[in-house]
């Protein structure tokens, strides 16, 4: 199976308090941490919901 590679580019500061609770799901929380994640759809749509806020890789 497939992984993704998550990493925060940018704050989550001002962001809506859900924003924030998905990017700690996905075990974010400050510029420039990075987590890698099975490719999942629940986890796509994770992803979906703060693009703004990372950059996604493929593995």
């Amino acid at each position: 199976m497939s992984g993704l590679t998550v990493t925060q580019v940018r704050s989550a500061i001002g962001s809506k308090p859900k924003h924030r609770g998905t990017l700690r799901a996905l075990g974010l929380g400050r510029i420039g941490k990075t987590n890698t994640l099975p490719d999942r759809p629940e986890i796509r749509g994770m992803i979906q919901k703060v693009a703004h806020l990372i950059d996604v890789q493929e593995d």
